[in-house]
């Protein structure tokens, strides 16, 4: 949890705890300025979050001669991802020395700068690339006056920002880490001070490189796959002011007047949060009859009941209906926040689901939005359309649950669901989707490799490989994609399954067995002998640990495994492949 802000001598602390034990990640991290206390506060901010961050912290000012030198310490260093820290205290000296028919075109031209940076990593590296956008510093020169003059440093400043916001809506294979708005939150004074820069070219204030920190954390935490996907909400108090089974409809808190415009801010951003495909849960100790009527009938509420993917209102304890709204949504715990005004019920879920994230909203309702906007929860690299349809799919997902109860057999019930399921390679439409599944995707993902939209493009043009998604309808909805296979070719032989995943909104139903059958169709339409899968152990996919001996592939090695061709025997499923569709 990220309710506890550490100081500086915290965070270096931190550096010397044993993190062998959490996943490792290598950061690269380069700047014009110096940066060591950056490198210490960022390792030891990791730990705070399971991380082992192995730190590469170049010498002052070598950014280029890192990245433009295919055999520097950096690249051996061989970095997951590479940090970009350009300050904006260097950058007025430079424009200080600028002519002044040069400063129309400052920052376009100290974009293209950033931007052969970027090429240079993304033509020498697989890395990530993380880059700070700069703070802003207005000199006075012009006054306010300078908002609109273009040739003053602020307004080219802006520009500058709004160019790297621009392009990095566009280049996938970049992250912006958001400096200028955490210099707005905590002010410029707790952010920089003169004497530390003039005298050792620091930029940043120790105490204020914990909240950067986090960010950089956040952000690598996201690169891992280490994403909230779903706020279970408590309503009495929470969602409204008051108790609905005593105050009744009239006499709870929701709306314009007093206090109610607290809760009704707080369900805006929440509505909005859904929108961007965060899943809302009630988990209420309500008579469920009760617990709706507010959705049902007050005209003042934001939320309505089709916003929420699972609504849970009984008077069983809070545990056992989180771990029903866990089996229903199939979605990890870790994946969790959980909201509750009550500090028992906060105690009782931290104590006995502790991977479900816990924060303790303050008393105030009025504070609620802002508390929970510090703590940056919701952090995402990537965003797609199908997000805005996450919550109806889990609805009719619930729906799909309760008709099971129907048959005498869950292979009744899959037979008569009337599945269908194509297969397609990688396109340039669907690209966005397929790089966020491969990003967000934890359980059953037998390598967790992730890429983004760049990478995935890449493969997809890699005559060496062979790309294919798959998607899922059925009598109760079209699921959209929902998995995708990579297909290495090793050798004239030989096909190796170097990507195989599946969202979790689809498991057992017989897709995986489907996505192997159509693997040997396609080995034997290309006129391979063998396949080969693998399965790398990661905190999260056990449950897909034995799924090629599942699939009755042979041992070749400790986690790695074969299919014969000619001698396989294709798996039962009640899936049917689309006709007509292009291979």
């Amino acid at each position: 949890m990220k309710d506890k802000t550490y100081t500086y001598k915290e965070l270096a602390k931190f550096n010397k705890q044993d993190m062998s034990g959490f996943p490792h990640y290598r950061l690269a991290l380069l700047g014009d300025c110096a940066t060591q206390h950056l490198a210490i506060a960022l390792r030891g901010y990791a730990f705070t979050a399971g991380i082992s961050l192995d730190v590469f912290d170049a010498d002052y000012n070598q950014i280029l001669s890192q990245l433009i030198d295919k055999s520097s310490e950096m690249y051996k260093f061989d970095p997951d991802a590479i940090l970009l820290y350009l300050c904006t205290e260097k950058l007025y000296h430079e424009w200080c020395g600028k002519a002044l028919s040069e400063r129309d075109s400052f920052a376009e031209a100290t974009y293209a700068v950033i931007q052969d940076y970027w090429n240079y990593i993304n033509t020498n590296s697989t890395a990530k690339i993380l880059q700070f956008t700069f703070v802003e510093y207005n000199d006075g020169v012009f006054g306010n006056y300078a908002c609109i003059h273009r040739e003053s440093f602020i307004y080219q400043l802006r520009k500058l920002n709004y160019l790297l916001l621009d392009d990095c809506s566009k280049n996938k294979s970049a992250f912006l880490i958001d400096l200028c708005g955490i210099q707005t939150k905590i002010g410029r004074d707790n952010f920089y001070d003169t004497n530390l820069y003039l005298t050792a070219k620091i930029p940043i204030m120790l105490d204020a490189l914990s909240i950067i920190s986090s960010h950089v954390v956040d952000v690598i935490r996201c690169l891992l796959g280490a994403i909230v996907k779903c706020i279970i909400l408590d309503l009495d108090n929470t969602l409204w002011g008051g108790i609905i089974g005593d105050d009744g409809l009239s006499g709870i808190e929701i709306g314009e007047l007093g206090i109610g415009n607290a809760f009704t801010d707080f369900q805006l951003w929440l509505k909005e949060l859904q929108k961007r495909g965060i899943l809302l849960a009630v988990c209420s100790k309500n008579e469920e009859t009760i617990a709706k009527e507010p959705f049902e009938k007050h005209s003042e509420m934001i939320l309505q009941l089709n916003d929420f993917s699972i609504f849970v209102a009984n008077r069983d304890d809070k545990v056992k209906n989180i771990h029903l709204i866990q089996q229903t949504l199939n979605i990890g715990f870790d994946s969790m926040v959980f909201l509750d005004d009550n500090p028992f019920e906060r105690d009782l879920i931290r104590s006995l689901i502790p991977e479900v994230i816990v924060p303790d909203l303050p008393e105030n309702p009025e504070e609620f939005i802002s508390y929970l906007q510090s703590l940056n929860l919701f952090e995402t690299t990537s965003f797609s359309k199908d997000d805005a349809n996450r919550t109806e799919r889990y609805q009719l997902e619930t729906i799909s649950r309760s008709l099971q109860q129907k048959y005498s057999s869950y292979e009744e019930y899959l037979e008569n669901l009337e599945m269908i399921s194509s297969s397609k390679p990688f396109d340039k439409m669907n690209i966005p989707r397929i790089a966020q599944l491969t990003q967000r995707t934890n359980q059953f993902n037998l390598r967790t490799t992730r890429f983004n939209d760049t990478e995935i493009s890449t493969i997809a043009s890699d005559s060496s490989k062979i790309t294919r998604y798959f998607t899922l309808e059925d009598r109760i909805a079209n699921h959209g994609i929902i998995g995708l296979v990579i297909l290495d070719k090793q050798n004239d032989d030989t096909l190796f399954i170097s990507t195989f995943l599946l969202s979790c909104r689809v498991f057992n139903r017989g897709v995986e067995e489907f996505i192997i059958n159509k693997i040997i169709d396609i080995a034997k339409e290309e006129g391979f002998k063998t396949v080969i899968g693998e399965y790398i152990s990661s905190p999260k996919n056990s449950m897909v640990a034995d799924i090629y001996e599942r699939m009755d592939f042979n041992s070749m090695s400790e986690n790695c495994f074969f299919a014969d061709i000619n001698n396989f025997k294709y798996k039962k499923t009640f899936i049917k492949e689309k006709k007509n569709e292009s291979q």
